[in-house]
């Protein structure tokens, strides 16, 4: 039998299996770390656009803020101003309403009372005068009473100074009124 050696073969079959697990090993490790940073390269860029998206958000979220403050600035000024639009209509229907007092002044006097002054304070009218008697008075109460221009006359007092002249100075406070719309349109 002829004597083969295959030792040298196996040798270099080894070599070049070693060889090629080298560069099998070299080259899997460079694509694992082209892939490793290419993954690490699509995170950051995720990372960095949803870090300028959250950005935005906040300078919208801080330009939101402001305008909500305007615009409670601008609720508080509205309704100041409605609240003073009240009051100028509320003083613009009781313009007529000092004439119509007037009126209704003079035509609840009866004879026997002189009125010496007239006082207004918010929306109540104390009235100062003198009268001939107390009876006088009472018909004056019941006038203001039945008035729809003055309302719950309040006799504050009624005082006799001269006995023989028989005059009594009285103060009566009445509350004004406006009839109702119904009966002034009417």
């Amino acid at each position: 039998m002829a004597h083969i050696n295959l030792l040298p073969w196996r040798e270099e079959l080894r070599a070049q299996q070693t060889k090629e697990f080298s560069q099998s090993a070299i080259i899997s490790a460079l694509f694992g770390a082209t892939v490793f940073f290419l993954i690490y390269t699509q995170m950051n860029g995720i990372l960095e656009n949803q870090k300028r998206r959250n950005n935005v958000l906040k300078t919208e979220i801080s330009k939101l803020d402001t305008e909500l403050k305007e615009i409670k600035d601008l609720e508080t000024t509205k309704s100041k101003l409605l609240a003073r639009m009240d009051i100028i209509q509320s003083l613009q229907q009781k313009r007529p309403q000092v004439v119509h007092i007037f009126d209704e002044i003079v035509r609840t006097v009866p004879d026997g009372i002189t009125l010496i002054s007239l006082q207004q304070k918010s929306d109540e009218l104390i009235i100062k005068g003198l009268a001939e008697s107390n009876g006088r008075v009472s018909a004056y109460m019941r006038n203001i009473d039945a008035s729809e221009w003055m309302a719950n006359p309040r006799l504050e007092y009624i005082e006799t100074k001269n006995k023989s002249f028989r005059n009594a100075e009285f103060v009566i406070k009445v509350k004004q009124s406006a009839p109702d719309k119904k009966t002034g349109e009417n």
